[in-house]
């Protein structure tokens, strides 16, 4: 079948723009998009994607921009493979395309895909619902989704007048069903594009109008933190939860709730296996069934049967859950290959417990499947079976909800096996272990007879670290690393996380653990290991800014939700600002502290300049350097890409700092009580971090703003400046409490959480960790990264859009990732190395052959503030040079 039949695809794709001009999508601050308009963008869209049928690998958010790409290649005739921002490997299905938000920006990335046909049915690909072990997608045919859309609307009384507020990342075969149900119905979906936590959720929620609201359980949880239930929603008809077990009490507080205000509560159970639901309790008969899952969805059919397949008919007798109907996938798909294979379920065995009451409602019991939940990952045991498997590597897994346990047959090292299923799982060392055996115990039947692996799994977790002592340990948390001798846990990059495994089992090997044994050794801490390794010993900010520098282009290229480089960035600005520039502040000569702006905005200004000649068009919003506010967007072409707000608000934060010192007041008070006033300083900015989106609804953008960051840098300006214990320890306290807080309370993100969790090290290892010593060799690797870092950030992405791009249709998309990371961090040293050798002939021209440290030295005074930024200063690299 070719792109643009579209016999075989859901009828509401094609068919948008039937619904004229109902309202499709809604966005605070009241902006709409009719059917008619959804229509036109997704045909738009669709024409970029002409060709032979292909596969359209989709990086979803919660964004219009995605949901007209999903539209859009279902409209075009192609099959979308719809997976989470971020997402790591999207390379073993072999896409034709692959749509995903870089920088700000969305971008399709074209490959030469696969020669392999896709079935004239398959539609969409999902991932299985949070398993790990191999990569493995579900087949859904148009049918699957269309049936289950019509079944979800049919019993939930969907019509064209309701509207959703869409919360569930529709990558999420939940959240998918939601904006399939309500497009099949011609109703809306109001995306609110923020966590119900955040400031303002529950407003826009009433002023959307919204008639429904769905979540899972967790969801629930974060409604009765924002006081959902106190306040008043007159448009909201129903509500669903879904995606997990919701306590009783939970159930029957909200029925209770929703029946007091004529609303009703869908209680629902679904597998991504089903394309979504079911199951569903029909709302006037959930009271006294609040734990059950209810009766099937229409057109479909539950049943239970026993391991011999046999129907179990009595009541309340457990059995494996097994459902039958249209919605039931086609099957699994773990290569290219798979996607050219026709449908191979008829059924869906559930591998769920489950019984019957007399009034035909099923109730779940348990789980059948070997899985194991560790870390909020489902682990797949048979899963990581076949990933050793393909290795080579005959063995049986078992587990339970702390560790995955392999014993295998062969000569392969232990630690190998553990790192294939350290790499399959995406748990760490201390999650997985592995032992080799003669031979794996079997029944009578010839089967694994996991049950006694079981119980020898209990007699061997723990013992690795007492057996393999010191470095044993540290190759458990450093699992991706070899640890040498020489290595600490400040040279091998720990974090906050690996800091508690490592110290917990430093504990339980050494008794007491020694006094700041982070910057000490593998050598040093083993009990025959008593000498001080050589080494070179570094400040520590360095190194963090070398690191951040480092992750910063890891993430710009693979998207993976590993952020926080740029953050770590504003801190270390604040604590270069303290360190270097304080005492140009106090003295009140502004100027001064400026003009080291022209370091910085000469290469950027070229950059604009560059991006107005390929446009034809000046970025205005760049020029001024006011491009981070929100107001402009380069798709318009009125600003260069999202990348360069660092730049922006960077200048704004000097222009902050100069205008406060500007005034003789706060000069004073910061030279009496620099402490305090530090602290006072923070607490404004803190309160600017919270009141933004009170003030001004931007979305997302706010996270490019000055008032979202600036706290950030005062935190760096703090760590600088505090002297004492005390003064250290409270910093210390505060610090990691705003980080938790955003972290924890209001990221709802993994990559928020890592973002500010990761912050919580930086500051620590500012506050109490002045200098690293590391070997010789990755001295000389780190600080030219972070001596280069400016320019790495400025250039790196240059490599993959502009001079790799000839490479690109002759590698594959993860070589080609590798050479955008290494090539674009070789970009920007290039361009330091350059401009230190420029540095040096300028010297020799204007001062009569004056040598390049006499030059430095003079210019010393005139360059402080460069170094806040992200490059090293004359007087930091003496520093180096003195340890």
């Amino acid at each position: 079948m070719s792109a643009g039949d579209l016999s075989n695809f859901p009828f509401f794709a094609a068919n948008l723009a039937a619904w004229g001009e109902r309202p499709a999508l809604l966005f605070p601050g009241g902006r709409t998009v009719s059917y008619r308009d959804l229509a036109e963008r997704v045909d738009r869209r669709a024409s970029h994607w002409r060709g032979e049928r292909g596969l359209v690998m989709l990086e979803a958010d919660l964004s219009e921009h995605a949901i007209v790409a999903y539209l859009a290649a279902l409209k075009a005739g192609h099959v979308i493979a719809i997976q989470g921002p971020g997402t790591p490997d999207r390379t073993f299905l072999e896409p034709e395309f692959c749509y995903r938000r870089c920088d700000g920006r969305w971008r399709t990335e074209r490959s030469a895909g696969s020669k392999t046909q896709l079935h004239p049915d398959l539609a969409v690909l999902l991932s299985t619902s949070g398993s790990t072990g191999h990569g493995k997608c579900v087949r859904l045919s148009a049918a699957n989704i269309q049936s289950n859309a019509h079944s979800i609307a049919d019993y939930l009384g969907l019509k064209a007048s309701d509207r959703s507020c869409l919360i569930l990342p529709f990558h999420y075969s939940y959240g998918l069903s939601v904006l399939n149900a309500h497009l099949s119905a011609g109703a809306s979906l109001y995306a609110p594009g923020s966590s119900i936590l955040d400031d303002g959720f529950l407003d826009g929620l009433a002023e959307s109008r919204s008639t429904n609201l769905s979540g899972v359980p967790y969801s629930y949880d974060l409604l009765e933190k924002v006081g959902f239930r106190e306040r008043e929603f007159p448009d909201l008809r129903f509500m669903t939860v879904a995606g997990g077990r919701l306590a009783s009490e939970k159930v029957r507080l909200y029925n209770e709730h929703l029946t007091a205000r004529g609303a009703s509560f869908f209680v629902m159970y679904g597998q991504t296996e089903a394309t979504a639901r079911m199951a569903y309790v029909p709302p006037d008969r959930l009271r006294g069934r609040e734990d059950l899952i209810g009766i099937a969805i229409p057109g479909g059919s539950l049943s239970i049967e026993n391991d011999g397949g046999q129907l179990v008919t009595g009541t309340d007798m457990p059995g494996e859950l097994v459902y039958r109907g249209p919605n039931v996938m086609m099957g699994y798909a773990s290569s290219r290959a798979d996607l050219a294979r026709g449908c191979e379920f008829a059924e869906l065995r559930t591998g769920d417990l489950a019984t019957k009451d007399a009034d035909g409602f099923f109730r779940i019991i348990g789980r059948m499947k070997r899985i194991s939940k560790i870390a909020g990952l489902r682990i797949a045991h048979d899963s990581l079976e076949v990933t050793l498997e393909r290795r080579g590597v005959t063995a049986a897994v078992v587990g339970d909800d702390s560790c995955v346990h392999a014993f295998y047959v062969g000569t392969r090292d232990r630690d190998e096996i553990r790192g294939m299923l350290a790499a399959a799982s995406g748990l760490t060392f201390l999650q997985v272990e592995a032992s080799r055996v003669d031979a794996l115990p079997r029944l009578a039947s010839g089967k694994i007879d996991y049950e006694a692996l079981r119980k020898a799994m209990k007699g061997d977790i723990g013992s690795t670290a007492g057996e393999d002592g010191i470095e044993a340990l540290f190759n458990q948390v450093f699992c991706t690393k070899k640890v040498r001798p020489g290595d600490s846990f400040l040279s091998l990059g720990g974090d906050s996380l690996r800091f508690v495994q490592l110290s917990i089992g430093l504990e339980k090997l050494l008794g007491d653990v020694p006094e700041a044994w982070e910057k000490m050794s593998v050598a040093e801490l083993a009990p025959l290991g008593q000498r001080e390794t050589k080494g070179r010993r570094i400040a520590t900010d360095l190194l963090i800014r070398a690191l951040a520098i480092l992750l910063v282009v890891l993430h710009h290229e693979t998207l993976w939700p590993i952020p926080g480089g740029s953050a770590a960035m504003v801190i270390l600005a604040g604590f270069g600002l303290a360190r270097f520039q304080r005492g140009v502040l106090l003295s009140g000569a502004v100027l001064r502290f400026l003009r080291p702006l022209t370091q910085i905005l000469v290469p950027y200004y070229l950059i604009v300049a560059a991006y107005a000649l390929v446009w034809g068009e000046v970025p205005w919003a760049s020029v001024f350097l006011v491009g981070n506010f929100g107001f402009a967007d380069p798709e318009r072409h009125s600003m260069v890409p999202y990348l360069y707000w660092f730049i922006e608000a960077y200048c704004q934060m000097l222009v902050v700092f100069a205008g406060l010192f500007a005034v003789p007041s706060v000069r004073r008070a910061a030279a009496l009580r620099p402490y305090a006033f530090g602290m006072a300083l923070l607490a404004a900015a803190l309160l600017a971090r919270l009141a933004l989106p009170l003030v001004v609804e931007m979305g997302n953008r706010q996270i490019f703003t000055l008032p979202w960051i600036f706290y950030l840098a005062v935190i760096g300006w703090c760590a600088a400046i505090a002297s004492t214990t005390l003064e250290r320890g409270v910093l210390m306290l505060a610090g990691a409490g705003i980080f938790l807080f955003f972290g924890l309370y209001e990221g709802v993100w993994i990559g928020t959480k890592i973002k500010y969790l990761l912050q919580i090290a930086v500051l620590a290892a500012l506050l109490f960790l002045p200098h690293v010593r590391m070997p010789q060799w990755s001295a000389k690797l780190i600080l030219p990264v972070s001596a280069a870092g400016f320019h790495i950030y400025i250039l790196h992405r240059f490599a993959p859009e502009l001079l790799l791009l000839p490479v690109q249709p002759l590698v594959s998309s993860t070589v080609y990732s590798l050479f955008s990371i290494v090539g674009g961090i070789a970009l920007g040293m290039a361009a330091w190395s350059g401009q230190r050798r420029l540095m040096k002939l300028w010297a020799q021209l204007t001062d009569g052959g004056v040598g390049l440290a006499d030059w430095q030295s003079r210019l010393a005074g005139q360059l402080p503030s460069v170094r806040p930024l992200l490059a090293i200063g004359p007087q930091e690299e003496n520093q180096v040079q003195r340890q």
